[in-house]
């Protein structure tokens, strides 16, 4: 039963944090260590239960993935257009295929973590402050230049703790893109690329689950799912309003936390 408990717990950390500027795997690598939810079955859950957070977003943005499912807007330069989120996602997929092991191996610990938070927020202070005039304020006004360059930002994301919305999103401000219209094209090329990389790990786990394990990664899938759900609703309309510089000091008060509680 504990391990449903730690299902429950981590399935609504995922949602929460998904898809805001906070690091959802610096979350999970915390809860996780705070649980002592680790092993082969926690692995295979932080990325299972990614896909309850994917199925969030083809929810919300069901009628744009409908537009790309069109064959005659597959190679538009304009917009959340399957050529643009290919372009945007080939710089994280590159980085993430080449140095997949070192960064599994090496940067999932509490301590790379705690320092992913700190200049994640820092960086996140500093685009709020250096934003240009917001030229693009709908994601259906992102070129493919753009699309590139934030791709480029997102490649921070591969350090855990820094947070791929964070990024992308400070780097849109950064691009002269409004925080409304690079969350849009944040949230949309998140659902093939982190459909991709859970696959990848999973094909590399699934040999080591038992058919017990399932129930566990079920409650974890729905529970992140709806909880993701509300949580991107919300953001979408907070940020219609409001900076990320809230979130950059949540994320500071959580690193020191994190170094107390570890160190």
């Amino acid at each position: 039963m504990y391990n449903y408990f730690c299902a429950l717990i981590i399935g609504i950390v995922e949602g929460l944090t998904e898809y805001i500027p906070v690091s959802s795997t610096g979350h999970l690598i915390i809860v996780g260590h705070m649980l002592n939810f680790t092993g082969t079955l926690a692995d295979v859950f932080d990325v299972f239960i990614q896909l309850g957070a994917i199925l969030a977003v083809l929810a919300v943005y069901k009628e744009k993935f409908i537009y790309m499912l069109d064959r005659r807007n597959w190679f538009k330069t304009h917009g959340a257009s399957p050529l643009n989120l290919a372009i945007a996602m080939f710089p994280a997929c590159l980085v993430g295929f080449l140095a997949h092991d070192i960064i599994k191996g090496y940067l999932f610990g509490p301590a790379t973590v705690i320092i992913g938070l700190i200049i994640g927020g820092l960086f996140m202070i500093f685009a709020e402050k250096k934003r240009k005039y917001f030229k693009v304020r709908n994601v259906d006004q992102i070129n493919s230049k753009q699309a590139f360059q934030i791709g480029l930002f997102q490649c921070l994301s591969l350090w855990p703790g820094f947070s791929r919305s964070g990024s992308t999103i400070s780097g849109s401000l950064l691009l002269g893109i409004s925080r409304k219209a690079g969350a849009d094209f944040s949230f949309i090329m998140a659902v093939p690329l982190m459909f991709i990389a859970c696959l990848y790990d999973l094909l590399k786990v699934a040999k080591y689950l038992s058919f017990s394990d399932f129930g566990v990664l079920a409650v974890g899938f729905i529970v992140s799912f709806v909880v993701a759900y509300a949580s991107i609703l919300w953001f979408l309309k907070f940020l219609n309003k409001y900076t990320l510089t809230g979130f950059a000091v949540y994320r500071f008060f959580v690193a020191l936390f994190a170094w107390f509680y570890f160190f």
